[in-house]
C-alpha cells in the first residue's frame, strides 16, 4: 500500500513540468545556450526539426528588427518627427511637397512589432524548456519525441492545439490586435488635420481627450454624451423587451389549438427575415416622409389630416421634469415601431421552438388544478421562456445599443440636436452612442481620436453590463434546471 502511494507520487514529480527560471539554473551547457542560439539544445538531442524551427525564428526576428522592427519601435514614442514640407524642385522648378515621416503607419508597426517581440519571447522561454525536459527525459532513460511523434501528437492527442492554432491566430492578428491600435488612438491627436501623413503629423496627448470628453469646459461633449446615453439606454429597453414579449405573445398565437394556416404564418415572418434591412427600411423611410404614401394617404385620399406630417421631424410632446423640459420626438418612436416589425419575426421563430419543447403535462395539470390561460402564461411558459432565453435577451440588449442598421437608414439621427450639433458634430435627438461615433468620423474634421475615446466608454459600459448580469442570469447558476 506505501509502495504503491510512493509510486504514484515518483510519477506525478515526473510529470511536473519545471519553470524557466528552474530550466536555465538546472540544464546543461547547451540549455543554456540555447538562451542564446534558440534551439541548440533540441538540436543536441537529436530533436531536429524543433531546433531548426526554432532556430529559424530567431533568425527571422533579429534580421526583422534590423531592417525594420527596431525603426518602428524607436519612432513609437514619437510617433514621427518629420512632417510634410515643401522644398524647391529645381527639375520642373517648382515647389512640390516633401513627406516625412507616417505617423500611422509608426502606430500601427509599432503595435505589430510590439505583438512580434512577444511572441518570440514566448517561443525563447518555451525553447530553453523544452530542452531541460529532454535532458530530463534522457536522464531517466525515457524517450523523447522525434518529428514524427511530434506531428503523431498534433495530429491524436495534442489535436485540439492544431484546430486551435489557427483560430487564435486569426483573433489576435484581426480582433484583438485592432483593439488595441483602436484603444492607442484615443490616445493620440488623430483626425482629419491631423492626418500623420499628407497633412500633419498626430502626437500623443495623454488623457487631454477623455478630460475633453468628460468635462464641462470641453466644448459641451460631456452634455451631448449624457443625452445620447440616455437615448441609447431607453432604445435598448424598448427594442429589446416590446420585441420579446410581443413575439413571444405572436408565437403563442400561432401555435395555439384551433389557429388555421400556420404553415403560412410562419412562412411570412421567414420572408420578413429574409429581405434584407437595408432595402426594407430605406423603403419604410420614403414611405413616412413628408412626400412619401403614408402623407398621401392620410392628405389626399384620407383626409385625416390637412398638410403632410413631418415623422421624421415633428416633436410629438413635451413636458418638464424637476425643472428641466424634456421633449419626445415622433422620430424616436417611429423607430421604436418600426423595429418591432424588424425583430419580432426572429423571436416568433424562437419562441415556436421552445414554446414546442414545454412538457405538456405541466399544461394539463394547471388545468385541472383550474389555472386560466394567463395563470398558465404567467407561472409556467414565461418562467421557461426566461430561463432558457435570458442569454440570448442580454446578448439582444447589448446589440441593440450597436444597433446602427434601423437608426441610420430610417433617420440618418435626425432630427438634428440644435444645441449639441455646434459642439460635438451634426448629432441628432435618435442618434446612438454607434452612429455618433460614426458621424464625427465623417467629413473634413474627422474627430477619430474622439471616436475612439467612445469607443472605449460604449465597451466598458457593455462589459460590466454583460459580466455583471450574465454571471447572475439562473440559466448560468442553476444549468440544467429545467430539462
Amino acid at each position: 500500500m506505501f509502495k504503491r502511494k510512493d509510486k504514484k507520487k515518483t510519477s506525478l514529480e515526473f510529470e511536473k513540468r519545471p519553470g524557466l527560471a528552474e530550466s536555465f539554473k538546472n540544464g546543461d551547457i547547451f540549455t543554456k545556450l540555447s538562451a542564446v542560439v534558440m534551439g541548440l539544445g533540441c538540436i543536441k538531442r537529436k530533436q531536429i526539426a524543433r531546433g531548426v524551427i526554432f532556430f529559424a525564428f530567431e533568425i527571422m526576428f533579429i534580421l526583422y528588427m534590423i531592417l525594420s522592427g527596431s525603426y518602428w519601435i524607436s519612432m513609437l514614442p514619437s510617433l514621427g518627427k518629420v512632417g510634410p514640407s515643401t522644398v524647391y524642385n529645381e527639375i520642373y522648378d517648382q515647389y512640390v511637397v516633401s513627406y516625412g515621416d507616417n505617423s500611422f503607419q509608426i502606430l500601427l508597426y509599432g503595435i505589430l512589432t510590439i505583438f512580434l517581440i512577444v511572441a518570440f519571447c514566448i517561443s525563447w522561454g518555451m525553447n530553453i524548456k523544452l530542452s531541460y525536459d529532454a535532458e530530463l527525459k534522457l536522464k531517466r532513460g525515457k524517450k523523447i519525441n522525434g518529428f514524427k511523434d511530434d506531428l503523431r501528437s498534433l495530429l491524436d492527442e495534442g489535436f485540439y492545439k492544431t484546430l486551435l492554432t489557427l483560430p487564435i491566430v486569426g483573433i489576435t492578428v484581426f480582433t484583438f490586435m485592432p483593439l488595441v491600435f483602436m484603444v492607442l488612438v484615443a490616445f493620440t491627436g488623430y483626425d482629419g488635420s491631423h492626418d500623420g501623413y499628407a497633412n500633419n503629423l498626430f502626437h500623443w496627448v495623454g488623457f487631454e481627450n477623455f478630460k475633453t470628453m468628460f468635462s464641462s469646459s470641453g466644448g459641451n461633449y460631456f452634455g451631448t454624451f449624457i443625452g445620447i446615453l440616455i437615448w441609447t439606454i431607453v432604445w435598448a429597453i424598448f427594442a429589446t423587451f416590446t420585441n420579446y414579449f410581443l413575439g413571444i405573445i405572436v408565437a403563442l398565437m400561432i401555435n395555439k389549438k384551433g389557429i388555421k394556416f400556420k404553415k403560412m404564418w410562419r412562412t411570412i415572418l421567414v420572408l420578413t427575415i429574409a429581405i434584407p434591412q437595408f432595402i426594407s427600411l430605406l423603403y419604410v423611410s420614403k414611405m413616412f416622409s413628408t412626400s412619401g404614401i403614408v402623407n398621401g394617404l392620410l392628405v389626399n385620399k384620407l383626409h385625416w389630416i390637412e398638410k403632410p406630417y413631418d415623422f421624421w421631424g415633428a416633436k410629438l410632446v413635451s413636458f418638464s421634469i424637476f425643472g428641466k423640459s424634456i421633449t419626445i420626438w415622433t422620430a424616436q418612436l417611429m423607430v421604436i415601431l418600426i423595429n418591432l416589425w424588424v425583430g419580432i419575426p426572429y423571436l416568433v421563430l424562437i419562441a415556436t421552438g421552445i414554446l414546442m419543447n414545454i412538457p405538456s403535462d405541466l399544461y394539463e395539470a394547471s388545468r385541472i388544478d383550474g389555472a386560466s390561460p394567463v395563470q398558465q402564461f404567467r407561472y409556467i411558459t414565461m418562467p421557461y421562456m426566461l430561463f432558457v432565453t435570458a442569454p440570448y435577451l442580454l446578448t439582444s440588449f447589448t446589440g441593440n445599443i450597436n444597433n446602427m442598421n434601423v437608426i441610420y437608414l430610417l433617420t440618418g439621427g435626425g432630427p438634428t440636436n440644435t444645441e449639441a450639433s455646434s459642439a460635438a458634430g451634426a448629432v441628432g435627438h435618435t442618434d446612438l452612442l454607434i452612429t455618433w461615433v460614426f458621424k464625427i468620423t465623417q467629413g473634413t474634421e474627422s474627430l477619430y481620436y474622439m471616436a475612439s475615446v467612445i469607443g472605449i466608454v460604449i465597451f466598458i459600459i457593455l462589459a460590466a453590463l454583460t459580466l455583471g448580469v450574465y454571471n447572475r442570469l439562473g440559466s448560468n447558476k442553476n444549468e440544467g434546471d429545467m430539462a
